[in-house]
């Protein structure tokens, strides 16, 4: 007798363990590891994940219950897969049928429906499985598990004659098209019989189908070729020559017409950075390189020639970028050099769309994978190479359950495969950069722009002389004369603002109440499009009041400036100018982010005003000018990576700029123009930023010096979050060492979200082996006991927001 050891899609504390269950005679030979079952748990049958299958358990078979229904033929999760979810439960203290989940696309969670494809011939099956494709080279399994015919189906797809496929069952998601395929010969002379002579047109329909007897078609191709309208066919299929079949196509994301791109040539630094690479790739080694260059210095380049070798090998290979905005840029550049090879994985598609692309990796039909975060996990089982594009950016961190980074999850990855690893930025993060100073990662420098031409000429604005001067718009002199010389030269600016909206808050000038959110202790964002309040954090909107609710006056103001406000005053000082604005607002609907920047890359508009989704990757010959509108935003936040982050966007959003053969100048406007990170970002100087923030680091104690990891506590109650969050620093102090610092607890930095009160308490450690038993235990108390009093306890290991 066999045991399946099983992982089920209950998400709590007591069950998260594989459970033995009894793998009958009906299901021994279709059972495998990393499959999906259906298990009696409890009174109901749920999902559960086949992580081990054993010859003896530990429980009385007596009190084991049996697999009620095995979902897939062939695994869709790899040994690689189930070692990954164990590493990442441990890693990131999460249960383990999360970390196997956000593995699969949503529309494996969904409902779905199985065929078995015919790839081979019929007569190569047993003869009960003939039947079933005498006519049809797609049957639905259910058939075949009605008429117990799954242990012959398994062999056949271990022959590789028949290959299985899920449909989505959801509204919406199975893309069909019509299509008609036709009948035998012998019924269609039959038909060509009964018609009179007066149809002579379905008899030359008739007669034009028996070379094609059998034949599947589109019914547009058909009246074409023979010249009948749609009616004359209808007519024909109705008295039985052929009949109308629905087809599943897959859905194409990328819908664009690709131009072929030939490899360029390489400078001798970009040369040398590929040789280290490609030498890796040789040995068979995991190396985790940090490719450290300027903007506009070919990092690319070197990307798709690596995996040029990798491909060459044999081998496939995943490229993950940080923002969904940038992923029709980058899929154009690997599809122009790879063509059908590749796959595009991000959150703008739609599920359906994404289960495509999942099944074109899984099924081995593409060898590249281009996408965000989430892309880490794509199902290759021969990975040659990871490329992690802008590696400092926060977006590769995951901030729910799971809380993975994905450079952590690609490293694990390279060491499975022993391929190289390369991390990729003009500004990397400190934490990357310290690692390759130790040489734990290699460093790889670009020093110069691919095309030899120089960085932009970056002017620092100082707002407060503006002020003095009188100037009280959002826009200074300089950027003002600047921006009307691009409009009259028939150049293109990218202006920055990392604030969506139109004004940051409304305040009344009598009493000084700001319009707060009811769920969140935060003020709400002005939205001047639907003249509405909206919350960014938990979606409230309300209509703007007439007067003031504390004190009723109607002397209501706005204050701050956001993407929209900026967009007017730009009508107001040139009316001539075509702007596109791109920001959360106004890129919700799908391919919108395409859409603008192909109308931006086409000349369509003069000026790309936006949120940080344009401060990268963007890379368009016309830009001249790139303005940032306030250095400040970033820079004055209660966030130890404030100065690093400002330094990454100023760096980034300045290389936006004479990227081709016309020069580049950039305006960067700040309150605080004498800051090393605004200052050093003018010559893009990252080491002596780097040397700079190091030891502000080191004085005030945080990574890379220390690690960190943050315990959130929140409730409806305020006195229960503070007195729970209390438990929790008390509990810390008690069990970890004294060399680890618990500050805390605190209230988080909004205080209030959705309606709940949120504490902290931050750990900062350097080698601390009680710090994950102690988590542990702490979370074992929080979910036996604390949660049914309404509390939520998250840990993070590696926060990236305090």
């Amino acid at each position: 007798m066999k045991f399946a050891q099983v992982i089920v899609d209950v998400s709590a504390y007591p069950v998260d363990r594989p459970f033995d269950y009894i793998i009958t005679t009906e299901w021994e030979e279709l059972i495998d590891i990393g499959c999906r079952v259906k298990v009696p748990f409890g009174p109901r049958n749920v999902l559960g994940f086949v992580v081990g299958i054993s010859e003896q358990s530990d429980v009385p078979v007596e009190k084991m219950k049996a697999v009620a229904q095995v979902l897939d033929i062939e695994s869709i999760l790899t040994l690689e897969m189930l070692e990954l979810a164990k590493w990442l439960k441990h890693q990131t203290i999460c249960y383990e049928i999360d970390a196997l989940q956000v593995m699969l696309p949503g529309a494996l969670r969904a409902n779905y429906e199985k065929y078995a494809l015919l790839q081979g011939e019929v007569t190569q099956l047993v003869p009960q499985l003939q039947l079933y494709f005498e006519k049809t080279t797609k049957v639905n399994i259910t058939q075949l598990e009605k008429a117990d015919l799954l242990k012959p189906l398994k062999r056949a797809v271990n022959d590789g004659i028949v290959v299985i496929e899920n449909e989505v069952k959801q509204k919406g998601q199975i893309k069909q098209v019509r299509k008609v395929q036709i009948a035998a010969i012998e019924q269609l002379e039959i038909i060509q019989q009964q018609i009179g002579k007066r149809s002579a047109k379905q008899l030359a329909l008739i007669e034009w189908m028996k070379p094609y007897a059998g034949a599947i078609l589109m019914p547009n191709v058909i009246c074409e070729t023979v010249n009948v309208s749609t009616a004359v066919l209808k007519g024909v299929i109705e008295k039985g020559a052929a009949t109308y079949i629905q087809e599943e196509v897959y859905r194409d994301p990328y819908k664009k017409e690709i131009v072929h791109s030939d490899f360029l040539q390489l400078t001798d630094e970009q040369h040398e950075a590929l040789s280290n690479i490609k030498q890796a790739m040789d040995d068979v080694r995991q190396e985790t390189f940090l490719l450290h260059g300027v903007t506009g210095s070919g990092k690319t380049e070197i990307y798709l020639q690596a995996i040029q070798r990798a491909i060459a090998e044999g081998k496939e290979a995943i490229v993950l970028v940080p923002e969904i905005s940038l992923t029709p840029q980058m899929t154009e550049r690997f599809k122009s050099r790879f063509g059908d090879e590749v796959a595009v994985m991000h959150s703008g598609l739609s599920v359906g769309e994404k289960y495509d692309e999942w099944r074109k990796v899984q099924q081995g039909k593409v060898k590249v994978v281009v996408g965000a975060r989430s892309a880490i996990f794509a199902p290759f089982k021969n990975l040659g190479l990871i490329i992690l594009d802008e590696e400092h950016e926060s977006t590769y961190k995951q901030e729910d359950s799971p809380r993975y980074h994905a450079r952590d999850v690609a490293i694990w990855r390279g060491n499975y495969y022993n391929c190289p690893v390369i991390l990729g930025s003009a500004t990397p993060a400190l934490e990357s950069f310290a690692r390759a100073k130790k040489g734990v990662y290699t460093l790889l420098t670009l020093q110069n722009r691919a095309k030899k031409q120089a960085l932009p000429t970056v002017h620092i604005v100082d707002m407060r002389e503006q002020l003095q001067a009188g100037n009280r718009s959002m826009f200074s002199e300089p950027l003002t004369e600047a921006l009307r010389e691009r409009l009259e030269r028939g150049e293109q600016t990218v202006l920055f603002l990392n604030r969506r909206g139109y004004s940051s808050f409304i305040l009344c000038r009598d009493c000084g109440t700001s319009v707060q959110c009811p769920n969140c202790d935060i003020s709400l964002t002005y939205h001047r499009y639907q003249e509405k309040l909206k919350c960014h954090y938990c979606g409230h909107e309300e209509y703007i009041p007439q007067t003031c609710p504390e004190c009723q006056s109607e002397n209501i103001r706005y204050f701050g400036t956001g993407t929209q406000k900026v967009e007017e005053e730009i009508f107001k000082l040139f009316p001539q100018a075509q702007v596109l604005r791109m920001d959360v607002d106004t890129t919700k609907q799908k391919g919108s982010h395409e859409k603008m920047l192909d109308a931006f890359g086409r000349g369509e508009a003069d000026i790309l005003l936006g949120t940080q989704m344009i401060a990268k990757g963007l890379d368009f010959p016309n830009i001249t000018l790139v303005g940032v509108l306030s250095a400040d935003t970033s820079l004055h936040l209660p966030d130890y990576r404030a100065a690093e982050k400002t330094f990454q966007l100023m760096t980034q959003v300045s290389g936006r700029a004479g990227r081709h053969e016309k020069p580049g100048e950039v305006f960067i406007q700040t309150y605080t123009p004498e800051h090393y990170a605004i200052e050093l970002s003018k010559e893009q100087l990252y080491t002596p930023f780097y040397e700079q923030e190091m030891q502000v680091r080191h004085m005030a104690g945080y990574p890379p010096y220390y690690f960190l990891a943050l315990v959130q506590v929140s409730h409806e109650d305020v006195v229960m979050a503070a007195e729970y969050a209390g438990r929790v620093a008390e509990y810390l102090r008690s069990n970890l060492s004294f060399q680890v610092s618990v500050i805390g607890p605190t209230t988080a930095s909004i205080a209030r979200l959705q309606n709940r009160y949120r504490y902290q308490c931050l750990i900062k450690y350097k080698i601390e082996p009680n710090l994950i038993p102690t988590l542990l235990q702490l979370i074992k108390l929080y979910r036996s006991e604390w949660i049914k009093k309404g509390i939520v306890l998250t840990v993070d290991l590696d926060p990236q927001m305090i």
